[in-house]
């Protein structure tokens, strides 16, 4: 009999136990299964903006570290272990960390944002934080680019995700402006269709929009005109140095005088001109 009551008192105590190692396993079955249709759901909808692999990859890897830390605890709690300590220890080593990696958070933040958002991508031709050149590489904490002379730029992303930036390899093709002076006196429609005439030998230059040219005001030594003309993107600058020279040209074979800066001075004295 007394032995019958201590093998009721043993089933009695390792009963909870045993019960609590079931839910703990039955909970980290479901929590796997739960996580991983988490994951893949996150790698869809990242997948449908097409973004850098990296930043897939990374975000995958930071939301599968919490999941699973989550579901640790909800294990731990189960078979009867105080995890608030364990929470506090996480809460303040969290914010430790934090606070010691402020600025490096704040570049991960913005190469987030950049790779998902993708406001310009490796190769395009960018203007940001006072630079100009192109994008050699996105990384999670860093852009770096390097210029039309040769010198490379490391930027943080925290600042270039905080700023205005110029993308100019983002639309396929672009305007550029001719802004042109001739003398006083000058013939304008006479130069406007030399202008013309010039615009229609370059067969980069689109026809559709056509190139226009305005006369836009009286300069101090000059009449100032401008014309506006589109072509692709990649024939930007060959377009408008190629034109300018020949705008030249063509101004000097039509006698259109192209002025310099000059002031008439005249002398007044109070009592006639001025002896020698």
């Amino acid at each position: 009999m007394v032995e019958t009551l201590q093998n009721m008192n043993w089933i009695e105590t390792i009963k909870p136990i045993a019960l609590g190692i079931i839910y703990a396993i039955i909970i980290y079955i479901v929590g796997k299964i739960i996580i991983k249709f988490i994951l893949n759901s996150i790698k869809k909808v990242i997948a449908k903006r097409n973004p850098d692999p990296s930043l897939t990859n990374f975000l995958v890897s930071v939301v599968s570290a919490l999941l699973y830390v989550l579901l640790f605890l909800t294990i731990a709690y189960t078979i009867g272990i105080d995890v608030t300590s364990f929470v506090a220890i996480l809460g303040a080593a969290g914010l430790a960390i934090g606070l010691a990696l402020q600025g490096s958070l704040s570049n991960f933040a913005g190469g987030v944002l950049i790779l998902l958002f993708k406001p310009f991508k490796v190769d395009d031709v960018i203007e940001a934080q006072g630079h100009l050149g192109v994008v050699e590489s996105i990384d999670i904490l860093y852009t770096k680019m390097h210029t039309f002379d040769n010198k490379d730029i490391v930027i943080p992303n925290g600042a270039l995700a905080n700023s205005d930036i110029i993308n100019m390899s983002n639309k396929p093709t672009r305007r550029t402006e001719f802004n042109v002076g001739v003398a006083y006196g000058t013939d304008l429609k006479k130069t406007k269709q030399i202008m013309q005439d010039v615009f229609a030998k370059d067969e980069r230059i689109h026809r559709d929009p056509e190139p226009v040219v305005f006369f836009t005001s009286f300069g101090d030594s000059s009449l100032d005109l401008v014309a506006r003309v589109w072509t692709d993107a990649a024939n930007l600058w060959p377009v408008y140095f190629d034109n300018m020279e020949a705008l030249k040209e063509a101004f000097e074979a039509n006698d259109i005088e192209i002025p310099f800066p000059q002031r008439d001075v005249n002398h007044f004295y109070p009592e006639g001109k001025k002896e020698d």
